[in-house]
Formats: C-alpha cells, structure tokens, sequence
C-alpha cells in the first residue's frame, strides 16, 4: 500500500522520516497538518494510524530487514523501554543527563539493543540531530560523553544518507516555517523510487574514484607503486598502492611493483620480503617487481653525463650550511667549478675516499627560483654501508629526487601518482627529466591519508619498534596493514574505506571510526 505522511511543518517526526529511510519503506509526504498535531499515515485504502511511536514501531515491524523491532519478543519489549526514556531529550533541562546515561550504556554496547541497529537507535540517532547546535557542540569539543559520540559517529558514517535527509528537516523543527515544497516533491520521489534500494545504501558497493588520468589511452598506460623498503606498508601506503590498482584496472594497463632502494641504511630484506606479502594481501595484482638498484649503472652515467654537460657539479659544502644557502638563494662556491674539477672529486666520490666522502653530487638548476626544490638539489650521496642486495659494490647512492624522475621514465611510466605533501617537488621532478633529455611522465596527486591520533611516519613508527614499546611491525596497536589485520579489521573494509575516500587532492583528517563500523558492517 502507498503511505503518506502527515506532520506539522514545525515539528517534524524525524525518528519516522529516518527510520523509513533506513528501512526502504517508501513514503510521500504532506507537512500540512496544524501545529501541535501528531503525525499520522494515511494508507491509500483509506486506513490511518497516529502517533510518532506507533508510526516508528510499524516502520519496524514492516521494515526489510527482519530484526529492525527486535528478533524476538523479549527484544521488541526492550525496544519499547529505549522508545519510552528517549523523549528525555526532548526536555532541555534533562538533555546532558540523558547523554549522560547513554554514554554508561554505550560503554559495553554497541547497539541499544541486541547486536544490530533497531529502531531505538534511530530514534536516538534523530533526537540528538534534533537537537541541533546543542548535540554538535558536545560531539566537536569531545570532551565529554565519548562512548555516545562514538556510538553516534558509527551510526552516522554507517547510514551516511540519514545526514542529508535529517539536515533537511532538523531546521523546521521548532520553526513553524512550512518545509519548501520542491522538498517535498523531492522526497515524495526519492522514498518512491528508492524502496528497498534505499534499505541497503550501506551494502552497495564502495564508492570508486571517478577521476580520469590525463592523456590516459586504454591498454597504454602504466602505473607504479614505489615504496621504500625501510618498514611495513601502513593503511597511508595502502590508499596509494589501491589507486594505482584502480586506474591499472580501468585503463587495462600494467601495474609495476618497484622498490626505491636507494638508502641502505634503512632498508633491509625483511622490509622487501613484508611489502610484497603486504601489497598481496590488499588483492593488488601487479605485472612486475623491479629495484631502483636495478639501475645504478644507467644512474651513474647519467650523473656523469649531467656533470661533462655542465647540468651537475660536485660539492663539499657541510650539511647545514647548504641547507642555509639553499634557504636564501645563496650559490655555493664550488657552483661555477669546471667540469674537469667536477669529474675529478665525482672519481673521488666513487673511490669513497676521505676527500670523496665529504663530497655530494647537485644538480645545477636556479638558486634564484622561488620553489626551493629548484635550488640545486642534491643527486648523490657518499654511504659506505654495504647494500642489501648489491653489497659494497657502489659507496655512494643516489637520492629519490634524482633516481625517482630518471628511472619512471626509462620504464616505460606514463603517470606517476604522487600524494600532495610532494606538489612544490613537481616542477623538480620534470625538470631534471628535462634536463637528462627524457620523456615527459605525467604525475597525478592525491590527497595523503591522515588518520587522528596515528603516527604514520616508518620512522617514528621504527623508534616504537627498536625501543620495544611494540611487539614487532604487526603490533595491533600500528597502522600497519600487519596490525590492523591483527587487531581485527577486515582487509575488505580497509579497501572499501580507501576507495570511498577516492582520488581526491584535498587534504582531510579521517577517523577510524568509520572504518570500524565498515568493519561491523562486514563482519
């Protein structure tokens, strides 16, 4: 039967309107009522029933899913109980103290009743989004009720149409302003037209990133994740090694696993053998592994080349001197050297004796220029630690600056996706490629994930580590893919959670509480 819903403007059933939507229980509906008036369903054969309750409850008896009044009696009565005590909120005077007892409550339970959503957490859901600024400022400052806040945060990323639908009426509650007709034509259709459909948002698939690559042609393309076998692949790795996966997949290209070893006192095999067993585990097929280290050689004399070109000159200026010249656009003073003097102390480079060792390679581009990545970086360091897998054969590497721009595109990269904390590198990165007369790569930011509270960094996360503050890299208190895994989550709500964060270039703080209810959702 066709249900319409008569209310007045000024005080919208927001628990109905939010419960229907859940449940795919089609409504249209008709604001018309006086103020003052209980709302009631007028059936298409003739039938009514009125009141905000007897409204919720028949939502949940006839809702799709089986369990939304309860599973059995004893829960539908428990249901009626939350149903009785949540019109507290409705009371501005006794408002914190119900927060207050339901975050106690929340403390050991996840739902108000049984172990899945029912229409007591709608209800409850409603009141506090109708409650308006009062609910928002407690859920921002976070400094009181975090069991409810969590509670409500779930729910909300959970059934993330609900915001929209109680956004459009929580501000005609209380008004007495009619809610704007093409509202109401807009609901009328949506309910009609989403059924069952609507019941089940939180089961559709993820939301995929919608994005197109640039001068991107089917069966061209080719992609890489290149991380740094310096510690495991944390959930921030993740969401790159996913979006190469993705536009691997959407333009049939190739996917390249490559690792950028170019630090060996960091790296270690572990790390390598860890990242594959890693990238596996997130379901990313890729076409092939390859080394930066594969191509030292070819790095070399390019550096060579660069240097007899007058495009690269060697430098023995202390650190934190070249890091002040470089910062107010001071040139060295062994920048204008000769290519002779230059080829002389890169030989001493290589031989890593104590001349060399004090020496870098930099490429000479414009110490004038305001994007600081442009002023002459460095592209070879002297590190006499042996290799992981080439040993003592080189004692100096290159940097990711210079090996990164050279060997995408030796490979064959098209488009080489970079998260945004590298933008002011960009106009680097093509122009060494210039420089060395290769082929222009396309790059692609996205947005870094960031998560609160959550130290992201392989570095700080390999202090906790060797100070034993941890178990290991699969501590289930790390971000890392091993950790999460350990401490519960389902590698599917992680992919799902990273693809619904899409390809976006603006920068976010996410909370893991959605990726935990995903992970309810899932299990």
């Amino acid at each position: 039967m066709d249900i319409k819903l008569l209310f007045a403007a000024d005080n919208p059933p927001l628990s109905v309107i939010a419960a229907a939507k859940v449940a795919g229980v089609p409504l249209s509906f008709d604001p018309s009522l006086p103020s003052g008036s209980a709302p009631l369903f007028v059936f298409s054969n003739g039938m009514k029933l009125h009141g905000a309750y007897v409204l919720l409850r028949y939502v949940g008896r006839i809702a799709s899913h089986s369990n939304f009044y309860g599973k059995d009696p004893l829960e539908s009565g428990q249901i009626d109980e939350w149903l009785e005590y949540l019109p507290i909120f409705d009371k501005g005077s006794e408002f914190e103290a119900g927060c207050s007892y339901l975050d106690s409550y929340l403390l050991t339970n996840t739902f108000l009743v049984g172990h899945e959503v029912s229409i007591a957490d709608i209800c409850l859901l409603s009141a506090l989004a109708g409650a308006g600024q009062r609910w928002e400022s407690l859920r921002k400052s976070k400094k009181k009720y975090p069991n409810l806040i969590r509670w409500y945060n779930s729910l909300s990323s959970e059934y993330s149409s609900l915001n929209e639908v109680l956004g459009m009426y929580v501000g005609k509650k209380g008004s007495g302003k009619p809610v704007p007709s093409k509202l109401k034509d807009q609901d009328s259709q949506n309910e009609s037209k989403s059924a069952a459909g609507d019941a089940n948002d939180k089961m559709k698939a993820p939301n995929r990133p919608e994005v197109d690559l640039p001068d991107a042609e089917v069966g061209k393309v080719c992609l890489r994740f290149a991380p740094e076998p310096s510690g495991y692949l944390h959930i921030g790795h993740s969401k790159a090694a996913l979006l190469n996966k993705y536009f691997a997949e959407k333009y049939k290209g190739r996917l390249i696993v490559r690792f950028d070893d170019t630090n060996p006192a960091k790296e270690s095999n572990e790390f390598v053998e860890n990242l594959l067993k890693d990238i596996e585990t997130l379901g990313i097929a890729y076409d092939a592994v390859t080394y930066t280290s594969d191509y030292f050689p070819q790095l070399m004399e390019m550096a060579e080349k660069l240097i007899r070109q007058g495009k690269a000159y060697v430098d023995d200026t202390p650190r934190e001197q070249m890091q002040e010249e470089r910062m107010h656009g001071i040139e060295s003073k062994y920048r204008n050297n000769s290519v002779e003097k230059n080829l002389e102390l890169w030989k001493e480079m290589i031989a890593a004796s104590e001349r060399g060792l004090m020496c870098c390679l930099r490429g000479k581009l414009d110490m004038q220029d305001p994007n600081k990545s442009l002023r002459d970086p460095v592209y070879y360091r002297c590190n006499p630690i042996p290799h992981h897998r080439i040993g003592s054969k080189y004692k100096l590497y290159p940097t990711y600056d210079f090996a990164c721009p050279f060997v995408d595109s030796v490979e064959g990269i098209t488009h080489a996706l970079r998260s945004s904390e590298y933008h002011d590198r960009n106009a680097q990165y093509h122009r060494i490629q210039q420089d060395m007369g290769l082929r222009k790569v396309h790059i692609y930011e996205f947005s870094r994930l960031n998560l609160v509270y959550t130290l992201l960094s392989k570095r700080k996360l390999l202090w906790f580590v060797q100070n034993g503050k941890v178990d290991g890299w699969d501590d289930p208190r790390f971000p890392t893919v091993q950790g999460i895994v350990r401490r519960g989550l389902k590698i599917e709500a992680l992919i799902q959670f990273i693809l619904e964060q899409g390809a976006s270039k603006n920068l976010n703080l996410m909370e893991w509480d959605k990726l935990w209810s995903i992970n309810k959702k899932i299990i």
